[in-house]
């Protein structure tokens, strides 16, 4: 895979400890991208942002920030994306690792709490569930859609998990080394579930807070949507 990187940390950045890394996947998020890493950096995150082959000004609204940017000529896929930027982020000697949308939905003021069992050693890692938390108007059909995932997860992984295809989640940097992303779109979600499974990795679930909006339920996941990942990850299962 071909890969552009570009770094986009001033001065001012060069103090910040190695620690928590927070990992964006972006495609085509010129108009939510800024207020995503507004709240970010505020933070003391190094952050990097994957321009998953944008054809808007994501990677352009990327660069008035302190974040590294790395980019794909061609759209590969969140999965894809995240797994470019999990591996540059090992490259930099990261301790943590999270995984954050960029379309708004998370809240920046929750990292903290997602990662600190995982800066204690609790747990490798830490999943965000918005059913522990607050899911901001959620459409009823968005909600019944993850009710049904989160059973199949159970019944296919034996996860005992409230919530599932939640972007929000941080992990050790040996977690991060050994979880497998092979799926390089949204099946990539189930995909790290079922590593977390067949790996026996400890685990905790965080309350977080995610919030629905018109333009992200526009670009996001429909429930068709939620099937055709339902059988990407039965064919990568099939395929193993």
């Amino acid at each position: 895979m071909n890969i552009e990187s570009q770094t986009g940390v001033n001065q001012s950045n060069q103090h910040r400890q190695p620690a928590v890394w927070v990992v964006i996947a972006a495609y085509n998020e010129e108009s939510r991208l800024q207020e995503t890493l507004s709240g970010l950096c505020n933070e003391d995150w190094h952050i990097i942002v994957v321009d998953d082959g944008s054809t808007d000004a994501t990677f352009q609204n990327a660069q008035a920030f302190p974040v590294w940017i790395l980019q794909h000529p061609i759209n590969c896929g969140q999965g894809a994306a995240l797994k470019t930027g999990i591996d540059f982020a090992l490259q930099q000697g990261a301790e943590v690792i999270v995984t954050f949308d960029a379309d708004g939905q998370h809240a920046a003021c929750e990292i903290p709490d997602l990662v600190n069992p995982v800066l204690k050693g609790d747990v490798e890692v830490a999943l965000g569930s918005r059913f522990l938390g607050v899911a901001k108007d959620i459409p009823w059909l968005r909600q019944l859609t993850l009710k049904l995932a989160i059973l199949f997860t159970r019944l296919t992984s034996g996860l005992k998990l409230t919530d599932v295809h939640n972007g929000f989640r941080a992990f050790s940097r040996q977690a991060a080394e050994t979880i497998q992303i092979r799926q390089p779109r949204m099946a990539h979600a189930s995909e790290i579930l079922d590593e977390i499974a067949r790996l026996g990795i400890k685990y905790v679930e965080v309350p977080v807070t995610i919030t629905y909006r018109t333009e992200t339920l526009e670009k996001g996941q429909s429930s068709l949507g939620a099937l055709k990942i339902t059988g990407h990850l039965l064919a990568g299962r099939i395929w193993k």
